[in-house]
């Protein structure tokens, strides 16, 4: 089977279990700060898992809860099984299950799945980006003051949170339509893809927040980079996606108030 393929069903296994724990009710459990977690993350991570191994026993998994293989395994899988855990918590039905399949580094193909409103975001590299099986590209918008800009908080209280309020004040400076903070970034990357949003930032997401999502929106046409326009390494960092046109602008905002490291 190919990866791809694999990708949905594992993607279609985590999202049952999800889904069943959002109906159900949940026991909440803090991994630190405002950061929770839940038997749902825990085991929509080991039934996704158990798919890959079925058809790729010998690739590497990379997941926020329990496997931490190393990011350049030549074959490597990075999951989220539960991004938006604390909308997941509080009862918001916006979150999704995010699978990406890397290949010496390479990210080849990418699942986001909105469980509760089966809704499908997928991507294949060199193939395109299809949302519900039909192709989209991202928005066609050349200024800032044409569009809706999607922004994500790190956990951090501190100075990343003081300087995504900066940032968002020169944004609106520049006559933005509004900013939209849905706290699954995920899904967020995939609403750059589709040309909801012109474009997004956070100062700091993991590899399983944003792997799948990056090649949603490259795939559609738009670009992703850290906030300072440098390539998106496959570990924690900054994440500035856009239409493409937009990039620079925002660069230029997002980049100037990003803390330093």
């Amino acid at each position: 089977m190919q990866p791809l393929a694999v990708a949905k069903q594992a993607a279609q296994a985590g999202g049952a279990i999800v889904a069943a724990y959002f109906r159900d009710g949940v026991t909440i459990r803090s991994k630190g700060p405002h950061n929770l977690v839940t038997d749902a993350d825990v085991e929509s991570e080991q039934a996704i898992a158990a798919v890959i191994r079925e058809y790729f026993p010998e690739h590497a998994i990379l997941g926020e809860e329990s496997h931490r293989a190393p990011a350049n395994a030549p074959h490597l899988w990075v999951v989220d099984p539960l991004d938006g855990t604390n909308n997941f918590a509080h009862g918001v039905p916006q979150f999704a299950v995010s699978i990406a399949y890397c290949r010496n580094g390479v990210i080849e193909c990418g699942v986001v799945c909105d469980p509760i409103q089966d809704d499908w975001y997928l991507a294949q590299r060199g193939q395109g980006a299809f949302h519900n099986e039909q192709r989209v590209q991202v928005a066609s918008h050349s200024q800032l003051d044409q569009v809706l800009i999607g922004v994500g908080f790190y956990y951090d209280r501190g100075a990343k949170m003081t300087a995504t309020l900066a940032a968002l004040s020169d944004l609106f400076g520049q006559n933005i339509h509004g900013i939209r903070r849905f706290g699954a970034a995920a899904l967020d990357l995939c609403h750059v893809g589709t040309g909801r949003f012109g474009a997004f930032f956070e100062y700091e997401l993991s590899p399983w927040d944003f792997a799948a999502g990056q090649l949603f929106v490259t795939e559609s046409g738009g670009c992703v980079t850290t906030c300072q326009g440098t390539p998106l390494p496959l570990t924690r960092s900054s994440v500035l996606a856009s239409n493409g046109t937009l990039h620079e602008p925002m660069r230029e905002i997002v980049g100037k108030h990003e803390p330093a490291a």
